[in-house]
């Protein structure tokens, strides 16, 4: 009997493993996210940007939420990305944060791609969570935490 390497190859491409970042949180709980998401919802945003990888939501100049993808365990790099402008939400009150599955991006062996989109009132803004790796390092883990 031959072997059919092709499919086997297209089996594991398409099979997407978990880091052990993803994996940790996942065990770990999202109990922080939760609580976090459910007191941003419904204020009013007075500033929205990305710096560095990390989405701040400001509802006043000191309180708001910082979201961003906690899954890092090792040789894979993460990164979050917007053709948006974040400004657009200021004045509008958060609705809803909502992750989508998008196409796998180009570039590397494994190049995962995620949709965060942030919903405040008639507005959405979409970011792109990225993660690029070998392989071994799949999966994403957002995270949200009041500041």
């Amino acid at each position: 009997m031959k072997s059919n390497k092709k499919s086997k190859v297209r089996e594991q491409k398409n099979s997407k493993q978990l880091g052990l970042g993803v994996m940790i949180q996942m065990l770990g709980g999202n109990e922080e996210t939760v609580e976090a998401f459910k007191n941003a919802v419904g204020k009013k945003i007075v500033k929205a940007e990305l710096d560095d990888d990390v989405i701040r939501i400001w509802f006043n100049k000191d309180k708001g939420i910082e979201i961003w993808d906690g899954g890092q365990s090792c040789c894979e790099h993460r990164y979050i990305t917007t053709d948006d402008n974040p400004s657009d939400l200021k004045g509008k009150k958060l609705t809803n944060i909502e992750i989508a599955d998008a196409p796998d991006g180009e570039g590397g062996e494994v190049h995962e791609v995620q949709f965060l989109r942030i919903h405040a009132e008639d507005e959405v803004v979409v970011f792109e969570t990225h993660n690029e790796h070998n392989g071994y390092y799949g999966g994403f883990a957002v995270k949200i935490k009041e500041i």
